[in-house]
C-alpha cells in the first residue's frame, strides 16, 4: 500500500509481479485453510477449482485500477507526488499528498492543472485530504495522460498499469489494486465453470488507506447489482458456499445487507470488519498475505480464531510465501 509498510516476519515481500520472475499469474502459491478441520494445504493457484465445490459462488470485484499518482509542485518549486483517491464530486476528490502540505495551499500540476488542499479528512492524522482540482480535462482522462500507478514502497521497479489490473477489471476507479483476484486467468475461470462454480461481480473502488498499518480503512464507494444480490441470497438459501474474492468484496457485501438479505445497493461504506463483526454474507475468503499488525489480521479473525490464522501464517512463512499485492494468496473456507 502507499503508506509506510510494516515488515511481515517470515514472509518474503513480493517486490515485482510473478511474471517478472518467470512465474505465471496463476502459478503463485495458494494456501488453503479449512477452518472446520483446522488443516492447511500448500498448493498453486491453478489448483483452486479442486478446493471448491459444484454450486459454490465466487464474488469478484470488477473495479479497474487507475494511474492515480501525479507529480505536483509547491509554489517554491519543490516537488511531491499526489495520490488521487476517492471522487467526492466532479472537482473534489480525496487525495494523499506524499509530502508536507498546508491548509489551503495550491499545488501546480502538469498540463496547466492545479489542486487546492482544502482540509485533511481527519485533522489528527492528516494523511488523506479533501482536494479541489482545476484540470484541463476530466479526471480519468487527465490521469491517463499525466498519471502513473501508485508505486508500492516495496516494489523494486516501475511497473505498467496493465500489471495492476485483474482479469475482471471493467470499471475504472481503484487508486490501489484490488489484488486478491490478480492470480485469476482465463484457464482458471474456465476450470471453475467446468467444475460448476458460479461467479458474480460487484464494484468497490479501493482508496489509499493502508491495510498494512493498524488504521481504519477509508470510506469507499461500492455498488452491488441486483443479479449479484440475488445470486448470493439464492446460494445461501440453498446451503451453498459464498466466497468473497478479496476484502473489498466482503466489505461491499456486508454493507449491502438488509434484514439478513443482500440487496441492490450503491453508495459509500465506512464499514470496518474485525473480529467482533458477525458475518452475514460469506462463508469463505480469498485474500493476500499482509503484515501481522495490520487491520487485515483482525478482519481474518472474523472468519477464524487467532490460533488458526497464526498457524496459517507460520506455514506460509515456512514455505517461503510472498506477501503483499504481487504476492501469494490465502483461501479460508
Amino acid at each position: 500500500m502507499s503508506a509506510e509498510l510494516l515488515p511481515v516476519p517470515g514472509l518474503i515481500e513480493a517486490t515485482e509481479p510473478p511474471e517478472y520472475r518467470g512465474v505465471a499469474r496463476d502459478a503463485v502459491r495458494l494456501l488453503v485453510t479449512d477452518r472446520a478441520a483446522r488443516t492447511h494445504r500448500d498448493a498453486r493457484f491453478f489448483d483452486l477449482p479442486s478446493f471448491l465445490r459444484d454450486g459454490d459462488l465466487l464474488v469478484v470485484n470488477d473495479s479497474a485500477t487507475i494511474p492515480a499518482a501525479i507529480p505536483a509542485l509547491h509554489a517554491d518549486g519543490e516537488g511531491l507526488t499526489l495520490h488521487v483517491a476517492t471522487k467526492i464530486d466532479t472537482r473534489i476528490w480525496l487525495t494523499e499528498p506524499r509530502g508536507d502540505v498546508r491548509l489551503g495551499e495550491e499545488l501546480m500540476l502538469p498540463g496547466g492543472g492545479s489542486a487546492v488542499m482544502i482540509a485533511p479528512v481527519e485533522p489528527e492524522t492528516p494523511r488523506v485530504w479533501y482536494t479541489w482540482f482545476q484540470l484541463p480535462r476530466p479526471m480519468h482522462a487527465y490521469l491517463e495522460r499525466f498519471g502513473e500507478p501508485i508505486r508500492y514502497g516495496y516494489v523494486s521497479k516501475r511497473i505498467p498499469l496493465r500489471e495492476y489490473q485483474t482479469i475482471f477489471a471493467r470499471r475504472p476507479g481503484s487508486s490501489e489494486m484490488p489484488s486478491a483476484a490478480r492470480p485469476f486467468t482465463a484457464r482458471v475461470v474456465a476450470a471453475l465453470r467446468e467444475r460448476g462454480v458460479e461467479l458474480a461481480t460487484l464494484t468497490l473502488h479501493c482508496g489509499v488507506a493502508s491495510f498494512e498499518a493498524p488504521e481504519r480503512p477509508a470510506t469507499e464507494w461500492f455498488a452491488v447489482p441486483g443479479a449479484t444480490a440475488e445470486a448470493v441470497n439464492a446460494a445461501r438459501r440453498a446451503g451453498r458456499r459464498v466466497i468473497a474474492v478479496g476484502t473489498t468484496v466482503l466489505r461491499a457485501l456486508e454493507s449491502a445487507v438488509v434484514e439478513g438479505d443482500v440487496v441492490t445497493a450503491s453508495g459509500w461504506t465506512d464499514l470496518v470488519i474485525d473480529d467482533s463483526h458477525v458475518l452475514r454474507t460469506a462463508d469463505g475468503l480469498l485474500t493476500g498475505f499482509h503484515g501481522v499488525t495490520a487491520t487485515h489480521q483482525s478482519l481474518l479473525r472474523a472468519f477464524a480464531d487467532r490460533s488458526i490464522i497464526e498457524e496459517a501464517y507460520d506455514l506460509a512463512a515456512a514455505h517461503a510465501y510472498r506477501a503483499h499485492e504481487f504476492g501469494d494468496v490465502h483461501l479460508l473456507v
